[in-house]
């Protein structure tokens, strides 16, 4: 179940930008502090990449990622790695170790796969919310109702709808 909604999720990523051009990715929002619906792409899809191009070694380090502008200014580009990591996410679950240098200089943590799998989707689903709130500027876009809505508040709905 986990890694088909973090393959949901990266679907609808996918489907956003589809819909988008190069331009659009690349505009300025005043309401997300100047940032592009791209630079957010690109920092998703950066940290899963963290994850997953560390998987067999074992050591994920979110800081030190790529930073690859043509992910935030390419669609396409954009497009090809969501895909791709749509294919690696089904992995089995193993131990791995987190590091990183939010409250000292360098700090390791254990940590799973399963784990970094579930901070990796909720992590998206928030940038998918900030990205949200610039569609509203380009209302030809047509995204899901579950995009930018983590799973426990949809269900939380479906809940009060009854």
């Amino acid at each position: 179940m986990l890694i088909q909604s973090l393959r949901n999720n990266l679907s609808e990523n996918i489907n956003l930008l589809h819909q988008l051009t190069n331009e659009e990715i690349t505009l300025s929002f005043p309401e997300l502090g100047n940032a592009t619906i791209g630079e957010h792409m690109r920092h998703s899809i950066e940290l899963l990449g963290s994850l997953l191009d560390n998987y067999e070694n074992g050591l994920i380090n979110y800081d030190k990622r790529k930073r690859d502008i043509m992910l935030q200014t390419d669609k396409t580009e954009a497009i090809k790695i969501l895909e791709k990591y749509c294919f690696e996410l089904d992995k089995p679950n193993k131990q791995l170790s987190l590091v990183h240098n939010c409250f000292s200089d360098t700090e390791m943590l254990e940590t799973n796969y399963f784990r970094e799998l579930i901070y990796n989707l909720e992590h998206c689903i928030h940038h998918q919310a900030l990205i949200k709130v610039a569609l509203h500027s380009l209302p030809h876009i047509r995204i899901s109702d579950s995009f930018g809505i983590a799973p426990s508040t949809l269900e939380y709905r479906k809940q009060c709808a009854q």
